[in-house]
């Protein structure tokens, strides 16, 4: 079984919400199907099936988060240390053309949000970090074009 790198924020965030579905969802939609199996005819209740469609949307949320948790190999950044980029690292780095600057955290494929600064590890710009160091210059190509990027920062928090 191949292991999934995270961080411990990332497994308590997927650990909440199975613990969402199996506690709040999964017991209302059991009772939503209840409910429509009680209006009868069956074969054309739209509640009925629209709640049995969720029920199955549900259960298959609750598995992939059963296997993502048991297979998690949860790193701690803060155990890290050094200018060399690796996961977990959270890393400043300016755009070359346009003196944009950003920050992102490297994380697991499962608890990416670039709305939120968080990159995934398998992201191509992710994939042009790993391994460099402060001060460096990385290109990336992109679907959007090439670009450079120049790290001005490497911490581990």
């Amino acid at each position: 079984m191949e292991r999934i790198p995270m961080t411990k924020g990332g497994l308590d965030e997927l650990e909440s919400e199975l613990k969402q579905l199996k506690s709040t969802a999964r017991p209302e939609v059991i009772k939503a199907i209840a409910e429509a199996r009680e209006h009868g005819d069956l074969s054309e209740n739209a509640e009925y099936h629209a709640a049995r469609e969720r029920q199955s949307f549900i259960e298959g949320r609750i598995a992939e988060l059963e296997d993502i948790i048991s297979r998690a190999d949860v790193i701690d950044p803060s155990t890290l240390s050094g200018d060399v980029v690796r996961f977990g690292a959270t890393i400043d780095l300016v755009d070359e053309d346009t003196e944009e600057e950003r920050t992102y955290q490297i994380v697991g494929a499962h608890e990416a949000d670039i709305e939120r600064g968080r990159l995934s590890i398998t992201s191509p710009l992710s994939r042009a970090l790993i391994g460099k160091k402060l001060g460096d210059s990385v290109e990336v190509t992109s679907p959007g074009g090439t670009k450079s990027y120049e790290i001005l920062k490497v911490e581990y928090v």
